[in-house]
């Protein structure tokens, strides 16, 4: 159903998730970080509060990844139904995956970033992401996405894929990047890599907006001065 991506760059301390799954709007239920705090992935019968409640954890009770992430399983009866995976604002790492996951799934814990899958083609679609995010240099969205399209062209999903998402956190309360595509019948994951392909060059310009508005480039629209 899904196969996914948290990373953080050691430069920058950005945190960010890519995900893709062949269930509708994925970027919705599945996709949680926040600044300065970590990243979550839940996935897999996903219980969306997994995430919330360890970003909470990790925050408010300054425990490492692998602490949240077990404090948090302990909230949820269903959590052998869950697969789920962490990276802390330090860049430690956890992953759980619980024995009822949906067909082959597997899970790699890898420097600063985590990939994890169920009803994969093969558990080397994993490992090959790992791989690809690790070696990856530049901007952090460039490189969970192309984390993302490596496990793509190692077979991804046993079944064709239908929507994506792509989410950092910067050094703001709010996302820098939360971008989505909610349902495509091919190709969610060429479309997301499309649109962030158009959102990178503005991204700074947006924060600048946020922040300091006199500062604030124009983008000519009406209104717009």
């Amino acid at each position: 159903m899904t196969f996914s991506v948290v990373g953080r760059c050691e430069k920058t301390g950005q945190l960010g998730v890519a995900i893709s799954s062949s269930s509708i709007a994925v970027g919705a239920r599945c996709p949680w970080v926040r600044a300065g705090v970590g990243v979550v992935a839940t996935q897999n019968v996903t219980l969306p509060a997994l995430g919330q409640q360890t970003l909470d954890l990790l925050e408010k009770e300054a425990l490492t990844a692998a602490q949240a992430l077990e404090k948090a399983l302990l909230t949820d009866q269903w959590n052998a139904y869950r697969q789920v995976t962490v990276v802390d604002g330090q860049g430690k790492t956890a992953v759980h995956s619980g024995d009822k996951a949906l067909g082959i799934y597997h899970a790699v814990e890898g420097d600063q970033c985590v990939a994890a899958g169920n009803m994969l083609a093969s558990h080397a679609v994993i490992e090959v992401m790992v791989h690809a995010f690790e070696k990856s240099t530049g901007l952090l969205g460039d490189r969970l996405l192309e984390a993302l399209q490596a496990g793509l062209a190692a077979g991804g999903e046993a079944g064709p894929v239908h929507s994506a998402a792509l989410k950092i956190a910067g050094n703001e309360s709010w996302p820098m990047v939360d971008l989505r595509v909610d349902w495509a019948d091919v190709q969610p994951i060429e479309q997301l890599a499309q649109l962030w392909k158009a959102y990178k060059p503005q991204m700074q310009d947006y924060l600048t907006r946020a922040l300091n508005p006199t500062a604030a480039p124009s983008y000519g629209v009406p209104g717009d001065e």
